[in-house]
């Protein structure tokens, strides 16, 4: 489909007195978009409402060009979800599990049987598909529940958390898997994440909800970035590299061996070339001046 994936318009939501979201409104239209925000800013409510898990109190809600029904059982075959919490049945083999959410979700028996195979070939369970899910490693189980939630061939996956419990080997695997869900197979991707690493190696774009309400809503690569500058990094005598630059009349931030210089067009290029050459310094990395996606989300948490 063209168009976002998940239009959402004034969209409040409370549970008695609690106001979980309010006025949210926001389009989310990349690849795959990170849904950030501290505990209780409203990050599991609005995903439980674009689910249809939960009915919004006013507001428009729409995914996948539909709007969002609690019995709108077509748009659920086309959306895909990866709890955060434990809920695989641990008698169960995953393959028979994974068959058995494909069923529900309104393949035949036949078709649900191939496409868990090819689930479980892509999330890499292909050869342990046979064993119970009880004796998975907690690395596998998060995998198995990857598998469940693409076997229907999904537009749009929602994942909670999930490198939630992995150590740094399994957290890499995940990530990769879901890289590929946008990258390769053209699912598009909703992921909630506290861990702000995980979101920037897998995702677009950022929506940071803070109180109920969208803080940002960002491409990653616009929050990053801080532009007009460029840094700078040299081997061997910063201060003379410095100095030289600042006797050119280019302004210089940073005590070395990393600099910070405003852009000005082709000719900054050429005084940096020429710096090096007179001090005899090296160049080992040059390029837009970025900040971490960490300092960019608590500026606008702030």
């Amino acid at each position: 489909m063209t168009g976002p994936a998940i239009e959402a318009t004034d969209v409040s939501l409370s549970f008695g007195r609690v106001q979980a979201l309010a006025g949210v409104s926001v389009a989310i239209d990349a690849p795959a978009t990170g849904l950030l925000g501290a505990n209780g800013a409203g990050k599991s409510t609005l995903m439980r409402a674009i689910l249809g898990l939960l009915r919004p109190d006013s507001g428009s809600l729409r995914v996948l060009g539909r709007s969002v029904s609690e019995s709108d059982h077509e748009l659920r075959r086309r959306i895909g979800y990866m709890p955060e919490h434990e809920c695989l049945p641990t008698e169960m083999a995953a393959s028979d599990m994974v068959v058995h959410l494909a069923q529900l979700r309104g393949l035949p028996r036949r078709v649900a049987i191939r496409r868990a195979s090819e689930a479980l070939f892509v999330v890499g369970l292909e050869e342990e598909r046979s064993r119970l899910i009880g004796t998975y490693s907690t690395g596998m189980r998060q995998r198995a529940k990857l598998a469940q939630a693409i076997v229907h061939s999904p537009e749009l996956v929602v994942l909670d958390e999930p490198t939630n419990g992995l150590d740094p080997s399994g957290r890499a695997e995940m990530l990769g898997l879901v890289r590929r869900l946008s990258r390769d197979l053209g699912i598009r991707v909703l992921m909630s994440s506290h861990v702000l690493d995980d979101i920037q190696e897998t995702c677009d774009a950022v929506v940071v909800l803070r109180e109920g309400r969208v803080a940002a809503s960002e491409k990653i690569s616009s929050l990053q970035h801080s532009g007009g500058t460029i840094e700078v990094r040299v081997l061997g005598d910063g201060a003379a590299f410095a100095n030289t630059l600042r006797r050119r009349g280019v302004e210089v931030s940073g005590t070395g061996p990393t600099f910070v210089l405003p852009v000005g067009g082709d000719d900054t290029l050429d005084h940096i070339r020429d710096a090096a050459a007179e001090t005899g310094t090296g160049i080992s990395r040059m390029g837009p001046e970025g900040r971490a996606l960490e300092d960019a989300v608590i500026g606008v948490m702030e």
